[in-house]
């Protein structure tokens, strides 16, 4: 990183960057192309998890490579200067790479939902039922490693 005094360096804060983020932007490659999905998430502190229907081009690259970077934002604002090149943007932000497991027993599953769940809810237990099972698709990103950065 460039600019050393912007990275966040303890796990602990880029873990609570994460916690924080509403929505985890999953890159991935289409042969010689970027291609890159907004999506809901849950984190463990060790893996990240999403869920998906079971077919579409997302699964179809993941499938012939799953190896991914990520990223999340959070306190994100524009900062105003006095001059067009004084602006800038303050924010705090994570990014790192990893690599896809496809998640398939049914406990592991719905595990890895509740996970997903608890991100976004207060609640602390969630049903599913066996049709909603069999439409999702879950999988995991083992972090490899990741970065944060500060702004502002």
């Amino acid at each position: 990183m460039r600019r050393k005094e912007k990275a966040i360096t303890r796990r602990s804060e880029m873990d609570a960057v994460i916690e924080k983020a509403w929505v985890c932007r999953l890159a991935m490659m289409d042969d010689d192309r970027p291609y890159i999905v907004p999506m809901s998430f849950g984190y463990d502190g060790e893996a990240l998890y999403f869920h998906s229907a079971r077919e579409g081009k997302k699964l179809d690259l993941l499938r012939k490579n799953g190896r991914v970077c990520f990223e999340f934002d959070t306190d994100v604002s524009v900062v105003s200067g006095e001059i067009p090149c004084k602006w800038g943007m303050a924010y705090q932000s994570v990014i790192g790479t990893g690599e896809v497991e496809f998640i398939l027993d049914p406990e592991s599953r719905r595990r890895a939902l509740d996970v997903i769940m608890a991100h976004y809810s207060d609640e602390t237990l969630f049903t599913y039922t066996d049709a909603e099972m069999r439409r999702v698709l879950v999988f995991k990103v083992c972090v490899l490693e990741m970065s944060g950065k500060r702004s502002g």
